[in-house]
């Protein structure tokens, strides 16, 4: 609570134990020795996050000349860094060039056809669909060549004279079926046969994300990592030579991250309040919002030091489903109060949690929220002038090995 007192403007703030990060990368490479991780820059660039995981031997995952270009500042050499935005501008792709980043994702033929007048020498990684039907977050209406595709592909690279160096997948975020880890790695199987079949020499095979950041979810990543190693032993045995990688990003940093956030103010909720515009409800589905289990409706509104156009954007992009914990001595009273929790901006859809039970709060007490370290600071804006956020960094255990 030392923090809390010592924040006059009761602005937010997390709490990052690196050592966490350390440990998920040493139960990585426990688990999953064949593959080697290219932490996913995207779910959070905190410099000293990814110093750590750089110095651990980690590759990246980039999506742009700034995540690139930010890995290479840290000393990362080139060929641990894959270039996985599978659509590229023209100028990234010079930059690319220029800065050797060789390894790069692909899925269509315009594409090919960019990478070929600019990049020639690259490595290309064509990027496949699979089966993302029982994932919350899914890519295949956006990434992924359907298999139908994969020859022409092929038949293009071949007369570009490109490299096709390997294969990638993406099963989504928030995966509900374990299994469709190891049903990709047999895709990627068929892929690789069929590139062998045009005379290219494919060598790499890169299983993406979806990984879970905690256990609380529908499998955890022990789960994942027995059924994705084993079938990458079956179809890809160490004596084919294959390089296996992988993108973590939530895994790496979900759990590493708490956030604390005061009560700025409070009402008591009407009738009239509670019905809602057809604007918020819409809102409220688009974003995927799930509510704790409150078997009725709000009876007090908590406003809160930061937001959907904060931190807590998770909510609305990444289908975060909230567990509000109370900081102080209130923590022992009974969560009995029916409450709505609103962020600090001047937007009426800037509600947090629609209902959740609480302890009776007043203005000044605060709230902390666990797991919060993945796509929740890098997607952070300051509309309003909102959004500012103090960072307080320890080393709270000894990473498993």
């Amino acid at each position: 609570m030392d923090i809390c007192a010592e924040s006059e403007d009761q602005d937010p703030f997390y709490i990052i134990d690196l050592s966490m990060v350390l440990k998920k990368l040493n139960d990585w490479k426990s688990f999953m020795p064949r593959v080697q991780p290219f932490y996913a820059i995207k779910c959070n660039n905190d410099s000293f996050i990814c110093k750590l995981l750089a110095l651990s031997g980690c590759g990246f995952d980039c999506a742009s000349k700034p995540e690139i270009e930010f890995a290479l500042n840290m000393g990362v050499e080139p060929e641990r860094i894959i270039y996985a935005n599978p659509c590229k501008a023209e100028a990234m792709l010079r930059y690319a060039k220029d800065k050797g980043v060789r390894k790069m994702t692909a899925d269509n033929v315009e594409e090919l056809h960019k990478i070929a007048s600019i990049f020639p020498a690259a490595q290309i990684v064509l990027r496949i669909a699979v089966d993302d039907s029982k994932s919350v977050c899914r890519f295949n209406s956006k990434f992924g060549a359907a298999q139908h595709e994969w020859e022409k592909l092929l038949q293009v690279a071949k007369t570009l004279g490109l490299d096709i160096a390997g294969f990638s997948f993406h099963v989504g975020s928030g995966c509900g079926d374990v299994k469709a880890f190891s049903d990709a790695v047999a895709s990627a199987r068929d892929a690789f046969d069929m590139a062998e079949a045009y005379g290219f020499a494919p060598f790499l095979l890169d299983c993406g994300g979806g990984f879970p950041g905690s256990d609380d979810g529908h499998f955890t990543f022990r789960e994942v990592a027995e059924i994705l190693a084993n079938a990458i032993d079956h179809y890809f045995p160490p004596s084919s030579g294959v390089q296996i990688i992988a993108e973590p990003g939530r895994y790496m940093v979900a759990a590493s991250h708490t956030y604390a956030v005061a009560v700025i103010a409070k009402r008591q909720l009407t009738a009239d309040q509670l019905t809602g515009t057809a604007e918020i409800e819409s809102f409220g589905a688009r974003a995927g919002k799930e509510e704790t289990s409150v078997d009725s409706t709000p009876d007090v509104a908590l406003y809160i030091s930061d937001g959907c156009y904060g931190s807590f954007n998770c909510v609305v992009f990444d289908h975060a489903i909230l567990t509000p914990q109370v900081l102080g001595k209130k923590a022992d009273l009974p969560f009995l109060v029916p409450t709505k929790l609103f962020g600090p901006t001047c937007d009426s859809i800037d509600v947090v949690m629609g209902c959740t039970r609480l302890p009776d709060l007043s203005v000044g007490d605060w709230l902390w929220f666990s797991n919060m370290g993945a796509y929740t600071r890098c997607a952070s804006s300051r509309f309003n002038g909102q959004g500012a956020h103090s960072l307080h960094y320890v080393w709270a255990g000894v990473p498993s090995s």
